[in-house]
């Protein structure tokens, strides 16, 4: 645990926004941060040198997915996720329980843990919090998280009650079982919608966070309005001198709306999902490159954009690479969304360090247009 500190540097004094650093075995993480996310041990299209090119200062991957394959085992014998995967900065890993009840078919969740069936091949599999920390362990990341049980937005008050139940009890024995003193493990705060059990889950998790918290179960079906509500509900009861992990969340519009509820680290997916499917982001709003207005648009994707893919390539090149079916198309965007998103955090840290972050906020939302899709 020495090896962990947060320091906080700046408040903005209109927002809740932060601005800190993370020290971790693996370097610092300045915060607010956006982190791109490896699932199985890689971004999707991207190496560890674009990456670090983007300017990512910590990458994630899934308990689950490296769980199942190759095998938590064989990581560790490859020396953990950082030689195996070749990134030497600072590496989170999810507990695999968002996966575990969204993509696993048959399971039967009970106090004990949680029996699955693979959605690679059907094997059932038996996690219980003991065995997540031990696949975690193994894989040897900075920041681990504890097992938990996500619902599903519109679930029932008494579905919600029993996962904070369950998550709290699991909570408990994944401290127990924690055991490595180069790995941070951050609670997750559930609850669904509901404000009562939000509440409940942060003074369950309290007595555990130690160097950081996470905030799960949102972004799962609900309106944005509805996550933004929860997260200015939740704000005063986190602990101030600690990092807070908003899960699995990354558009542009909600990384600054994050920030300004003193969210200081959020990742999603996304940015390389959309990129596979032809669409970049902009500080305007998504750009649909794979649309047939781009085919003789010579322009970048984005005029002020340093990423690679700006620097030397054109919107009508790249959408030809994506309706070719060329892989490339796709790396090129991934580089550029990652780029957009990493960049909008740091410039976010720079305007709350800056003192003018309130300023900042309104004109880049007032600039971002949720339904463009061109330009």
């Amino acid at each position: 645990m020495n090896q962990f500190k947060f320091e906080l540097i700046k408040e903005c004094p209109h927002t809740h926004a932060r601005a800190g650093i993370l020290h971790t075995p693996h370097g610092d993480i300045e915060t607010p941060v956006f982190m791109p996310v490896g699932t199985q041990a890689t971004v999707k299209g991207v190496k560890p040198e674009e990456l670090k090119d983007i300017g990512a200062q910590i990458i994630l991957s899934n308990t689950y997915h490296l769980y199942l394959r190759p095998g938590h085992e064989i990581v560790k014998r490859a020396g953990g996720l950082h030689k195996f995967m070749n990134w030497d900065k600072p590496i989170l890993t999810d507990s695999g329980g968002f996966q575990v009840f969204s993509l696993s078919s048959l399971r039967k969740v009970t106090d004990d843990g949680v029996e699955f069936r693979s959605h690679l091949n059907g094997a059932k599999h038996f996690i219980t919090p003991e065995k997540d920390m031990e696949i975690q362990e193994a894989l040897g990341a900075d920041i681990i998280m504890a097992f938990d049980q996500c619902t599903e937005a519109g679930c029932s008050y008494q579905e919600a009650v029993e996962a904070r139940r369950k998550t709290k009890l699991w909570l408990e024995r994944c401290f127990k079982a924690h055991t490595t003193e180069n790995q941070m493990l951050f609670p997750i705060v559930q609850g669904n919608m509901f404000k009562d059990l939000r509440k409940q889950c942060v003074e369950d998790c309290l007595p555990y966070a130690k160097c950081g918290i996470a905030v799960g179960g949102l972004s799962v079906g609900e309106e944005k309005s509805v996550m933004y509500d929860i997260l200015d509900f939740l704000h005063p009861m986190l602990p101030e001198e600690q990092p807070r992990y908003l899960m699995g969340v990354g558009s542009p519009d909600c990384l600054v709306e994050g920030f300004a509820r003193g969210i200081d680290m959020m990742d999603c997916v996304l940015p390389t999902r959309i990129a596979r499917n032809g669409t970049a982001f902009t500080k305007h709003g998504k750009l649909v490159i794979k649309n047939a207005a781009f085919k003789d648009d010579f322009n970048s994707i984005e005029d002020d954009c340093d990423c690679y893919a700006c620097r030397h390539y054109s919107r009508a090149y790249i959408r030809h690479l994506i309706n070719a079916g060329e892989m490339l198309g796709a790396q090129l965007l991934s580089v550029h969304n990652l780029r957009n998103l990493v960049r909008l955090a740091s410039d976010c840290r720079k305007a709350i360090i800056g003192g003018y972050f309130k300023d900042f906020k309104e004109e880049y939302l007032a600039g971002y247009d949720l339904t463009n899709s061109k330009f």
